[in-house]
């Protein structure tokens, strides 16, 4: 039996109640949101925190910002930031 993957069950209701048709995968020890068959976000543990990255124009994930990534203290927190978009980077 597959084990229960309360953060992947998070994340998806999140998208849920807000109408997003993005998909969720779980990825290198993190989770891929995936929108019109491409990756846009990607959201991972690190520590005791979420850290939010984008797949940026050069192919690869990368930190948000000049000084380092963005990081959120819940996984709610961070997809309500990839949901909220308030960058434009990934939708």
């Amino acid at each position: 039996m597959a084990k229960s993957d309360p953060a992947r069950l998070s994340i998806e209701a999140m998208l849920a109640a807000r109408g997003c048709p993005a998909q969720v995968v779980r990825a290198s020890r993190g989770y891929t949101f995936v929108y019109d068959g491409r990756a846009v976000a990607r959201v991972r543990p690190r520590g005791t925190c979420w850290e939010v990255a984008w797949w940026s124009y050069r192919d690869t994930w990368e930190h948000i910002g000049d000084f380092g990534g963005v990081f959120f203290g819940t996984i709610e927190e961070a997809v309500a930031y990839v949901l909220d978009d308030p960058m434009g980077i990934f939708w």
